[in-house]
Parts: structure tokens; C-alpha cells; sequence
């Protein structure tokens, strides 16, 4: 039954497999979207092995033209058809079919421990590229929306209540700076990935004098793995992958709970477009921001799969062990959700419109009691006593029903004699935001500074 499951080993066993541990075994659902890295790593096997003397020159013409033609044979007929245990048998059995028994020579020195690391790498580096590349296109997006909210004020929040104005800007690089986070992350995995094991064997190594180095240069692999032992186990990589998905995650959905908030009928400070909305099968007047909130949700899963694997990996012992054919599913679920994600993310920002004339209306002049406490400051009173002064005002302004802007001068100078007329000029939005001049600040030239870094590091990290 090992031979009918397509295996790669059984000639030890007297018995086959029972059936119940057949599709226990099977992995080829999971890691059948591996067998472009497979060839390509198999090739470049090929060639080092010819090139260590194991295989004659015309024997690694074979089984390179015959792992082309097993290649092509995939991309026409695909592998729905394949009974094997895993990717890699399926290949072995198809360059069998077209190449005859040489096909059973590409093995030597190789083992699927080794094998099986180097193509999910590969798959590894790519899927970081085509990551970092959607980051970089959410990061232009919210670099637009910045660019759009510099000349319009909103009410800034800390514990979801009104605390300081800030430019939209602010709000939009607010959510851009983490992105680019994001990307330093994306790209340290990518760099951990881009290390060769091919070449460790089954743990000992390759007892044939391979060039590693040269498995490397073909692969694009930045460089070759310094043990046998630790090469066949490191999945290290994967935990830095899906530990910058889970990091995406979270602050995708940070950005999509602001964007449900913002853009209900209580803040209406955001508009979405029609494309990014969607309505309610009762009432005909809904119009709601599924793009945010199924943004929102998809971090669930990508912290799980951070989880998944750091228990995955907790309580191994040495080396290989077939735990490790559980790396793949939060690895490659963590890729299939990002890419489904970003790029809808970035649409629904790209679409998005600040609505200034709403925000405008909900400011409250408590918005300025900083202002007032800092007005005091510049006149030599201790800022602990502007605290003290300001509560007071804000106070007496809500008992009587008031805004703190429509408060009389006596009433200013009643709490401390250091207001004078010019207090008035405390309660302007343009005024606050433009005194923030440090950097990192809402002031217009400090708002400037980060959109200008920010283009900068999207730009560098396309380059």
C-alpha cells in the first residue's frame, strides 16, 4: 500500500501501509503548489551532482530536458490526477515516465528533508516579493489620502474622545508609518528565508564534494546554511513570515476599524466609495463598509497562524521531524490572505474621500484646553497649575452650557490673571495645529517632513 500511495521508501517494510494512515500521510494537497520550486531546485541539483561526478554529462542533459517536459506537463494538464504522497513523488514518478531510469539517480546525496526546505523557501522569497510589492502600492494610497487631508483639520482622538485637532494628513501617515513597518518586517523575512539548505541531506549532509555555492548563485539564494542539523529543522523563517503577516494584520485592522468609525453617520469624516460598499438585502438605505470590516476580520487569522506555528515548534527535539509538514498551511495561509487583502485595502483608501465640512461641524472647542494651558505656560505660570486652571474653566463652561470659546474675559480672569484679550486668539484650529512645528508634529511644515521621508523609504523599498 506504501508503493500505491506513490511513497519514495518501503523497502524495509514487509507490510503496506494501513489505511487508515494513508491519507494521514498525504501532504500533496497542501504542497502541490510547490512544484515549480521543486523543479527548479531539482535541476539545480542535477547539475551539481553531474558536476560532482555522480552523473555523466548526457545524464544531466536528460534529466534537465526531462524536468522540463515534466514542468510543461503540469502547467497543461495540472495534478488532479497525481495519487502520490507529496509533491515531490509525483515529480520523481513523472521524470520517471519521461526520462526512463535515470530519473532515479537525481535523488542521490538528497533528501526530502532538504529538498522539501529548499522549495518552500523559494516559494518563501517570491511570496515576500509579491508582499512587499502590495505594501508598497497601500502605501502610496495612504500617501495620497495624506497628501489630500494637509490644508483640512479634524478632531484628533485618544480613548476614542475628542483630545487635540490634527491635520487629516496626521490621522491618514498615522496609518502609513506602520505600513512601512510592515515592509522593514517583510523584508527581514525575506532575508531570512533566502537561506540554502539544499545540500544538508537527510541531516548529515552530502557525502558527494557538491558546490553549494554554486546551488546557491542559481537558486538566488543569499547564502548557504552553515549546519546540516539545524538546516533540515530552521523554521525560524516561517515564524518571521507569518509574525510580519500577523503584524500586517493588526494594523490593517486598526486602519479598517477607524474607516467603519469614520465613515458612519455619527463621524462621517471618510466617504467610501461605491465600489468598496455594499447594501443591506432589508434596507434599502444601508450603505456599508464591508471592505473595512472584512479587512478587520482577516487579522484573526493571521495572528492564528503565528500561533500555529510557534506551537508548531515549541517541543521538537533535534533536527527533522514530520510535525514539520504542518509549516506549510499557515505559512501559505498567511500569503493567500494578504494578497487577497491589501490590494482591496488599497482600493477602498485610494477611493476614499476626507469630508472637511462634517468634521468641521463636530469640533468641540474643548479641543483647544491644551492650547489654553499652554497660553498660560508662555505668560511663566507652571503648566501643573494651567492644568488645574483650564479643568476649572472646562468645567464651568459645561455647567453653564456653553462652548469654552463663549466664555467672557471676566470669567477667564476670575481662574487666573494671566488671561488677557488676546485669549480669543487660543480658540483657532489652524493656530493649534501650525504651533506643532517639532518634528513628528501636525504643523504644515512637520506634516511636509513625513510625507517627504515617507515617499523616500516607499521609493528605496521599490528600488
Amino acid at each position: 500500500m506504501s508503493k500505491e500511495a506513490g511513497a519514495l521508501w518501503g523497502g524495509r517494510f514487509e507490510e503496506g501501509m494501513a489505511p487508515e494512515m494513508v491519507p494521514f500521510n498525504l501532504s500533496l494537497g497542501v504542497d502541490q503548489r510547490l512544484w515549480r520550486e521543486d523543479v527548479r531546485a531539482s535541476v539545480a541539483w542535477a547539475r551539481a551532482i553531474g558536476a560532482a561526478g555522480v552523473l555523466s554529462e548526457d545524464e544531466v542533459v536528460a534529466i534537465v530536458d526531462g524536468l522540463g517536459r515534466v514542468a510543461a506537463r503540469i502547467e497543461e494538464e495540472g495534478l488532479a490526477g497525481a495519487h502520490e504522497e507529496d509533491i515531490h513523488s509525483v515529480i520523481e514518478r513523472m521524470l520517471g515516465e519521461a526520462v526512463g531510469v535515470v530519473a532515479g539517480k537525481l535523488h542521490t546525496g538528497r533528501s526530502r528533508n532538504d529538498q522539501s526546505s529548499t522549495g518552500v523557501r523559494l516559494y518563501g522569497m517570491a511570496a515576500a516579493d509579491r508582499i512587499i510589492s502590495l505594501l508598497c502600492d497601500l502605501a502610496d494610497a495612504l500617501h495620497e489620502l495624506a497628501v489630500s487631508g494637509r490644508d483640512i483639520v479634524m478632531p484628533g482622538y485618544t480613548h476614542l474622545q475628542q483630545a487635540q485637532p490634527v491635520r487629516a494628513a496626521q490621522w491618514a501617515l498615522s496609518h502609513l508609518f506602520p505600513v512601512l513597518r510592515d515592509l522593514e518586517r517583510m523584508n527581514a523575512a525575506r532575508a531570512a528565508a533566502a537561506v540554502l539548505p539544499l545540500g544538508s541531506g537527510a541531516i548529515a549532509g552530502c557525502p558527494f564534494p557538491i558546490d553549494r555555492e554554486s546551488i546557491r548563485e542559481e537558486l538566488g539564494f543569499d547564502r548557504v546554511s552553515e549546519n546540516s542539523v539545524d538546516s533540515v529543522s530552521d523554521r525560524d523563517w516561517i515564524c518571521d513570515f507569518v509574525y510580519a503577516g500577523a503584524m500586517i494584520g493588526v494594523h490593517l485592522s486598526r486602519l479598517s476599524e477607524d474607516l467603519v468609525l469614520f465613515s458612519s453617520a455619527e463621524f462621517g469624516f471618510v466617504r467610501l466609495s461605491d465600489g468598496f460598499s455594499t447594501g443591506s438585502s432589508l434596507m434599502p438605505q444601508k450603505r456599508n463598509p464591508d471592505v473595512a470590516e472584512l479587512g478587520r476580520g482577516k487579522s484573526g487569522r493571521l495572528v492564528g497562524n503565528l500561533m500555529s506555528m510557534l506551537t508548531l515548534l515549541k517541543g521538537l527535539p533535534t533536527s527533522y521531524n514530520r510535525d514539520l509538514q504542518e509549516d506549510k498551511e499557515p505559512l501559505f495561509d498567511t500569503i493567500d490572505t494578504l494578497v487577497l487583502t491589501l490590494p482591496a485595502l488599497r482600493g477602498a483608501i485610494a477611493t476614499a474621500a476626507f469630508q472637511p465640512g462634517r468634521m468641521t461641524q463636530v469640533m468641540d472647542a474643548q479641543l483647544l484646553a491644551t492650547d489654553l494651558a499652554d497660553y498660560l505656560v508662555r505668560r511663566g505660570v507652571p503648566f501643573r497649575t494651567t492644568h488645574e486652571v483650564v479643568g476649572r474653566l472646562v468645567r464651568t463652561a459645561e455647567l453653564n452650557g456653553v462652548s469654552l470659546s463663549e466664555l467672557t474675559l471676566d470669567v477667564f480672569q476670575a481662574e487666573s490673571h494671566a488671561f488677557e484679550g488676546d485669549v480669543v486668539d487660543v480658540f483657532d484650529w489652524l493656530t493649534s495645529v501650525d504651533a506643532r512645528v517639532a518634528d513628528g508634529g501636525t504643523a504644515l511644515e512637520a506634516v511636509d517632513r513625513q510625507l517627504a521621508d515617507a515617499r523616500l523609504r516607499i521609493d528605496r523599498t521599490r528600488g
